[in-house]
C-alpha cells in the first residue's frame, strides 16, 4: 500500500463496499498503488478499520473491472498491464466508438438535455484545465468523469460501462509513463470543450474527428514514452 504519515482516514459505515472500492480504484489510477503490488483482505481491512466482508467484496469488484488479479491463497495483486494490453484496449475502444458514430450518422444523436450538456461542459473545462496544467491526479478523475457523462447522454448503458472500463485500464497503464516526465503540462489531450461544442451543435462528423484525435494523441504519447520505462 502507499506510504502514509499517519493512519488512514476512517471509512464511513454506509456503502462500505463501494467506498473501499472507490478509494482503492483511485490509488491504482493515480499510480500510488503500483502494478504488481500484493495485498490481502486483512491488510486492507486493517488499513480502513472495517470488517473483512466489505473489503473482500470491493476487491472482487475491482478484479472484475480488470484492475486486480486474484492470487490463490495469496490475496490480490494490482494488475500489470503491458504495451500489448494498452494497444488492444485502444483498438477495442476505437472499434466501439466508430460503430457508435456510424449509428449516429444514420439516426442522429437523439435527445441532448440542456442540463446534461451543461454538466458535461463543466467536466470538460475541468479536464482540459488539468491537462494544460499537468495535474495528473486531477486529470485522471476529471477525464474519466467527462467521458462517462458524455457517453451516457442517450447512450446504451452497457456500452458506456464497457468504454469506462477500457478508459480506466488505459489510464492505469499510461499514468506511470506520464509521471516519468519532468513537466507533464500540456502534453495530454485537452480538446474536451471543443468536443462538447460539437456534440451540442449535433455535428457528428466533428465530434467523431475529435474523439478519434483524442485516442490517436493518447496512443502516440504513451507509445513514445513507454520505451523509456520498459
Amino acid at each position: 500500500m502507499p506510504e502514509a504519515a499517519g493512519p488512514a482516514t476512517p471509512v464511513r459505515r454506509s456503502s462500505l463496499r463501494q467506498q473501499i472500492a472507490d478509494a482503492l480504484r483511485d490509488e491504482v489510477l493515480t499510480g500510488r498503488l503500483q502494478a504488481g503490488r500484493h495485498f490481502t483482505v486483512k491488510e486492507i481491512a486493517e488499513l480502513y478499520g472495517v470488517s473483512a466482508t466489505p473489503v473482500r467484496e470491493a476487491l472482487v469488484d475491482l478484479a472484475a473491472q480488470g484492475l486486480l488479479d486474484v492470487e490463490q491463497h495469496r490475496g490480490f495483486q494490482v494488475r500489470r498491464l503491458t504495451a500489448a494490453d494498452f494497444r488492444s484496449l485502444s483498438e477495442a475502444r476505437l472499434f466501439i466508438v466508430d460503430a457508435a458514430f456510424r449509428q449516429m450518422a444514420e439516426h442522429g444523436m437523439g435527445d441532448l438535455p440542456a442540463d446534461a450538456i451543461a454538466s458535461v461542459r463543466r467536466r470538460a473545462e475541468a479536464a482540459a484545465g488539468a491537462a494544460q496544467a499537468g495535474s495528473l491526479d486531477v486529470l485522471v478523475g476529471c477525464d474519466l468523469r467527462f467521458w462517462r457523462e458524455l457517453t451516457a447522454i442517450g447512450g446504451n448503458p452497457h456500452i458506456c460501462e464497457f468504454l469506462d472500463r477500457i478508459r480506466t485500464q488505459t489510464w492505469v497503464y499510461a499514468v506511470p509513463h506520464l509521471r516519468a516526465l519532468r513537466d507533464p503540462a500540456g502534453v495530454c489531450w485537452a480538446g474536451h470543450v471543443a468536443l462538447v461544442d460539437a456534440v451540442a451543435a449535433r455535428d457528428t462528423a466533428a465530434a467523431h474527428a475529435l474523439t478519434t484525435q483524442a485516442d490517436a494523441h493518447t496512443r502516440a504519447l504513451v507509445e513514445k514514452l513507454a520505451p523509456a520505462r520498459s
